[in-house]
């Protein structure tokens, strides 16, 4: 009932913004995670090793951080919505496009673009919503933000049952649809009222350096906050297709049912530590989440069924996915008010930078252990689980902090 009640007092605006912010996301994840589907087959066309293909999923991830700084700061000078409209557009043409690759070295290159692509929507998309709605509601729309990451990851696993009849290329080119998302937006969402009090303030025009003055060591910290969130994220997900496919040699049906069913426990993870997290504030909520994960590790990583499988995914994802809906909530918090299109997504994806070599040290993991996905995936969740809980514990906590003030660091 107070999810309910919190979506019902948003008005028509505020949940434009707000649908546009979780599409932007979900469908973003989506052509993302339709590569994690296919590194099986694109190593077989290309005769290599699936853990080589690891490198397309790293390069992506390194180029994030770029994106997020460059349309981060368009943002915060010419507005959220057109700059959102932009990132979306080229996200989609550069994941499509990569359908085309006729060798790894343009499939590489393009992956590394898109991934520059990738890294400005969430920060953008984020702070449109949460700008526009009200204060109240922000730990709930938080929640429900993040998961559009899982939603998209629900997505690619149902266009998964079309890849022996499409082949991999084919599922790439499923990438464009995205691009849909520019239609509503320029019809129906309004830009962020706080960049329209920014712009009317002067401030949006200020260099990053000078913005930030004051700022750095909130944003040291930050870093160091996202770099455990991204293994924790990436690191349960990103190799669990390949998990399914490689160790226990499961068909596509079968692995698009277990990824369905941990989606759908990263949805719930999410609407639950989000709401959560208004009532006793993000640390606590972000710390519960990830502790709760340890237990339940040896299910999902070690089970041998289908079912049990399927059961431990469920249950890690809404620990995952659980901490990370407190995500947007609390890094557009800490940010520097005239920073808010570049400071959250930035620091996620440098965060994110830093954490891009998972996908190369669980598939090395893997394959020291005769190709046992299943140590490298729980030895590496353990470890970042215990990390996050620390370091957010010790961090800020600005819940409920009134966006259209100025606050200091």
């Amino acid at each position: 009932m107070i999810i309910v009640d919190d979506l019902r007092a948003l008005n028509k605006t505020q949940r434009a913004a707000f649908v546009a912010s979780f599409l932007g996301w979900a469908l973003d994840a989506f052509d993302y995670f339709l590569l994690t589907f296919i590194l099986k087959d694109i190593a077989a066309e290309f005769h290599v090793e699936t853990e080589y293909l690891g490198w397309a999923i790293t390069l992506t991830l390194v180029a994030r951080p770029f994106g997020a700084f460059v349309f981060g700061r368009l943002a915060d000078r010419f507005g959220r919505r057109p700059v959102l409209m932009l990132d979306v557009a080229l996200y989609s043409v550069l994941a499509a496009a990569s359908a085309f690759s006729p060798n790894l070295i343009v499939l590489f290159i393009l992956r590394c673009l898109f991934g520059f692509a990738m890294g400005g929507e969430w920060g953008i998309g984020a702070s449109l919503a949460l700008e526009t709605i009200p204060a109240k509601s922000r730990g709930i729309v938080s929640g429900i933000l993040q998961e559009g990451y899982p939603v998209g990851f629900f997505l690619a696993s149902l266009a998964n049952l079309a890849l022996p009849h499409i082949g991999w290329r084919g599922m790439l080119m499923l990438s464009v649809a995205p691009a849909l998302l520019i239609l509503f937006i320029r019809r129906h969402v309004p830009e962020s009222p706080a960049w329209e009090a920014e712009r009317a303030a002067g401030t949006h025009r200020r260099p990053f350096l000078k913005t930030m003055k004051g700022h750095w060591p909130l944003a040291l910290y930050a870093v160091v906050m996202m770099t455990p969130f991204n293994f924790f994220s990436h690191g349960s997900q990103d190799l669990y297709a390949t998990f399914l496919r490689v160790q226990h040699h499961f068909d596509a049906k079968t692995v698009t049912a277990i990824t369905l069913v941990l989606n759908v426990g990263a949805v719930l993870g999410g609407l639950i530590f989000g709401t959560l997290s208004q009532k006793i504030g993000r640390r606590k909520a972000i710390v519960m989440a990830a502790l709760l994960a340890l237990p339940i590790i040896p299910l999902w990583a070690f089970s041998t069924t289908p079912v049990m499988l399927g059961l431990g995914a469920f249950l890690i994802q809404v620990c995952v996915q659980g901490a990370w809906g407190v995500v947007p909530a609390h890094l557009n918090e800490l940010s520097p008010p005239e920073a808010r299109g570049a400071f959250p997504g930035f620091v996620y994806q440098i965060g994110n930078l830093i954490a891009a070599t998972n996908a190369n040290i669980q598939g090395s993991i893997a394959k020291a252990n005769n190709h046992n996905y299943a140590v490298a995936l729980a030895s590496t969740i353990a470890v970042v689980a215990l990390v996050l809980s620390v370091v957010v514990w010790f961090g800020p906590d600005r819940t409920g902090v009134e966006f259209a003030k100025r606050t200091d660091a």
